[in-house]
């Protein structure tokens, strides 16, 4: 079987990574891929995969490309080419693709879009309204005492959200999304939600627009330093699974997020067929929707796919054909910990080309995996390429041991500038230490 996969970040990595270990795949090709995704060999047959100069957003040549080597299977990483349609222009050629068609991306490249959905079909999530009038907006926001988040509609690279204190800073947001167009035509309208208390976890579904089928608890670390801390960045570390949840409870909050997300789907003839990623704040009343993502989330595909035990290769293959319901997945039981090695001064400018050292030795530990993000190969040189640069992922026998795997292995890589957070997983080790384990999701199967 012939595969294309788009994207070139951790979260691509990962796929090729798990991908690669299928006896089904005979080729695959990456556009435009990185330093690391180049090193994968196939099971099958020890074939390299094969990196090709085409950027995730040029849906014309991506067609062109699978047409000529007859791709069999093209797998979706990023937001952006979902949401300019690249499913439907695949599709509409015959050309069988993994990913949620441009109507079903507007969970994602739409906000406002997404809230209304929530609003309408009794999904749990905060109190909200959306504005496309700064003073408008200020007025709600007041009546919010600023206590609030300001998000931009559109994608934004995970950093279209202000989290506000006061109504000074919740008006400043505003006139930033808003009024001196930061992210540009994405801030073109603004969602403005109340500011949930709780402890925040990444919710995963794989759906074939019948089925959703309900990962494991994660956790990402969006701000930039320790004790989250710093600016909002595109995640710095994650672990699966979160001891803030027993399975009776993982199962409780799917039903009440994806039954109805599935059935308003299927009234407003939404085919959603992918992942399907809610951002949940556990809240004292209960679990409530943040917002939607229409994809993996980076960096939790490093853990999830590192721990999941299915054929990646069939598991997607079930998505496109409707025939999840067939499938069981299966999770192993160790615990999974990815840490987000960056570049001096993310999620602010950086600088590139940095030469990196002892990735050789940090993958040589035990279950130990260094996916590659923004990497370059320059000279017969690996060397920085991006913000995000590696995600240093390790599996344990628990969240303790996998953590303390991680780091070790992040301590034998070094290039100039490296920053990351050294509080991966620490809010589950104070869970853990303080009140004691609760019972872990055993990775049983739901089905909504």
């Amino acid at each position: 079987m012939k595969l294309l996969v788009i994207g070139s970040g951790g979260r691509e990595h990962a796929l090729v990574w798990k991908l690669a270990q299928s006896p089904h795949v005979t080729q695959l090709w990456c556009a435009p891929g990185n330093a690391g995704i180049a090193q994968e060999r196939l099971a099958k047959n020890s074939a390299p995969v094969e990196c090709v100069n085409l950027g995730a957003e040029d849906l014309p040549k991506l067609l062109a490309f699978a047409q000529e080597k007859k791709v069999e299977l093209t797998v979706v990483g990023p937001d952006n080419p979902l949401a300019l349609g690249i499913v439907d222009l695949f599709q509409k050629n015959d050309l069988r693709i993994w990913g949620p068609n441009r109507k079903a991306a507007q969970f994602e490249s739409s906000k406002v879009f997404s809230q209304h959905f929530m609003e309408k079909y009794g999904i749990p999530t905060a109190k909200a309204g959306t504005f496309s009038d700064a003073a408008q907006a200020k007025k709600f926001a007041a009546s919010l005492d600023g206590k609030c988040a300001v998000k931009a509609d559109g994608l934004a690279l995970g950093k279209g959200v202000l989290i506000c204190t006061s109504a000074a800073e919740a008006n400043k947001a505003i006139d930033e999304i808003l009024v001196s167009k930061a992210f540009g035509t994405a801030g073109a309208n603004i969602v403005i939600q109340e500011y949930l208390e709780g402890m925040e976890i990444s919710l995963h579904a794989i759906c074939d627009g019948k089925t959703a089928k309900l990962f494991p608890t994660s956790q990402d670390h969006k701000r930039a330093l320790d004790g989250d801390k710093g600016l909002n960045t595109g995640g710095m570390g994650t672990y699966s699974p979160t001891p803030f949840l027993t399975d009776a409870q993982l199962a409780d909050t799917g039903r009440k997020i994806f039954e109805p997300f599935m059935r308003g789907c299927a009234t407003e003839r939404i085919d959603f067929r992918g992942i399907l990623y809610p951002g949940i704040m556990l809240t004292k009343s209960g679990p409530k929707v943040l917002e939607f993502n229409a994809r993996f989330g980076d960096p939790e595909t490093q853990v999830y796919l590192t721990r999941l035990e299915n054929d990646l290769v069939e598991l997607l293959d079930a998505s496109v054909n409707g025939t999840l319901d067939k499938i069981e997945l299966k999770w192993k039981a160790e615990a999974s910990v990815c840490v987000v090695m960056a570049s001096g001064g993310y999620p602010g400018s950086y600088a590139k080309g940095k030469p990196i050292l002892g990735l050789d030795a940090a993958n040589a530990l035990p279950n130990t995996k260094v996916f590659h993000a923004g990497t370059a190969l320059k000279d017969g040189q690996i060397v920085t390429n991006g913000g995000r640069v590696l995600g240093v992922t390790a599996l344990g026998k628990d969240l303790k041991s996998a953590q303390a795997v991680a780091y070790a292995a992040v301590e034998k890589v070094h290039f100039d500038g490296a920053h990351f957070r050294r509080d991966i997983a620490a809010k589950a080790m104070w869970r853990i230490t303080s009140a004691g384990p609760s019972t872990p999701q055993t990775g049983v199967a739901r089905e909504f």
